[in-house]
């Protein structure tokens, strides 16, 4: 299997937006922008809302099916680990590997040993094509990195294996993610994690790094644009060398995970890719949720009230909600309303503070963080809510489309 060039991870906590989801890379395929949609969900957000995998992969052959679609698509199991892959096995052809929480764990010493042996021509100066400047790699910053990656890729390798044991080589898209961590990887570190993902012999399709940066669930990127304009395109080219120098797959490509809505640095990418010929995967993760959220405010009523519900008991389990998502949120809980003002709000003033449009005046991204990690809260209310996704579906898979189509496709490309 062979992911295409250009590919969105299209999220949906409750499965119930697959449709409009293909509507809206359909479209951008109508344009001449072909992308390859993968439906990913992850074991964390398949026990908080009581679904199983085999429930995304019926909603994406579903979409599929009622749309005609005849191009490739897949299912990703979603930030997976060796404790849970088997859950996803059946039903996934695309797997993320996270090794994040490896990340720091030494490696035993004579793999340590064989990876310096492996890649000790490439100390002094490394140039990379198409970098100006040159790297300089001393013994001991390689040493420090294979304490640092090596065992993570590992595990990574572990994972693989189990993987390639149930379902075969060569019937799945694998993904390395080490993007949930504290630091980012450098360039140079991006470099010797790809030398150790070809030593392990992973042939991973697309990698996931920590951007300088914050990437905030479902928020605008927070930090220096120009550093990460550098960054970005310098792990292009690092990947591009890699991929000779190591002899991973030609399709290798970034993933940009929480890339929902980054919408301030979608220019400085797409012109990049442009620029040096390359794909990207892009993960818009929750934000599906929100536009659901969205549409059930903009249908006023019950709905609104439901959303407002919502919203007070996930301010009351703040602590809940956010602890799982630390790395990847910054909620000013100042800036949160209190229930008793929210409560008095119209649907145009709630779709106002969380629709995400940076520049109007009501925007609140506090409130979109909070209502983001609030699913949890939405799955709780049961076939109530699943009931008012149905009843309003029209208004909300409008919300998804432009959502998909609107903000980020055409942004991006």
């Amino acid at each position: 299997m062979e992911l295409g060039k250009y590919s969105f991870g299209i999220g949906d906590r409750f499965g119930c937006q697959g449709k409009a989801q293909l509507e809206a890379i359909r479209k951008a395929g109508k344009r001449g922008i072909e992308i390859t949609p993968v439906w990913n969900k992850s074991f964390r957000e398949h026990s908080l809302v009581h679904t199983i995998p085999a429930d995304t992969r019926n909603e994406a052959d579903k979409a599929v099916k009622d749309l005609n679609w005849t191009q490739p698509y897949f299912v990703d199991a979603d930030h997976i680990n060796l404790s849970n892959v088997s859950d996803f096995i059946e039903s996934s052809d695309f797997f993320t590997l996270d090794v994040a929480d490896y990340i720091g764990k030494k490696a035993e010493i004579e793999k340590i040993e064989a990876f310096i042996d492996l890649n000790r021509k490439y100390l002094g100066e490394l140039r990379v094509p198409g970098i100006e400047s040159s790297f300089i790699v001393k013994p001991e910053e390689l040493e420090k990195i294979s304490g640092k990656f090596l065992f993570a890729i590992q595990e990574a390798k572990k994972i693989y294996d189990y993987i390639i044991e149930k379902k075969g080589e060569g019937n799945f898209i694998p993904e390395i993610s080490m993007d949930e961590v504290d630091l980012p990887q450098t360039p140079v570190e991006l470099f010797f994690i790809l030398s150790a993902i070809s030593m392990f012999g992973i042939p991973a399709q697309t990698i996931a790094p920590k951007f300088t940066g914050r990437f905030n669930k479902g928020v605008d990127y927070a930090g220096n644009i120009d550093q990460f304009a550098k960054e970005f395109e310098e792990d292009l080219l690092v990947i591009d060398y890699a991929i000779k120098e190591f002899g991973l797959p030609a399709n290798l490509k970034l993933s940009v995970h929480s890339g929902s809505d980054k919408f301030s640095i979608y220019p400085v990418m797409g012109k990049l890719i442009k620029k040096h010929d390359k794909g990207i995967h892009v993960k818009t993760a929750g934000t599906t949720w929100l536009e659901e959220l969205i549409g059930l405010a903009l249908a006023g009523g019950e709905a609104l009230g439901l959303v407002k519900s919502i919203y007070s008991k996930g301010l009351e389990r703040f602590e809940e909600l956010s602890a799982p998502y630390s790395t990847v949120i910054d909620i000013d809980r100042s800036k949160l309303p209190d229930p008793s003002e929210v409560n008095q709000w119209s649907g145009e003033k709630f779709v106002n503070s969380l629709r995400h449009i940076p520049n109007h005046p009501e925007y609140n991204p506090n409130i979109r963080q909070l209502l983001h990690l609030s699913y949890k809260i939405a799955a709780e209310y049961g076939d109530i809510y699943l009931d008012m996704l149905e009843k309003y579906s029209e208004i909300i898979s409008e919300e998804v489309r432009e959502n998909i189509y609107g903000r980020h496709i055409r942004r991006l490309f």
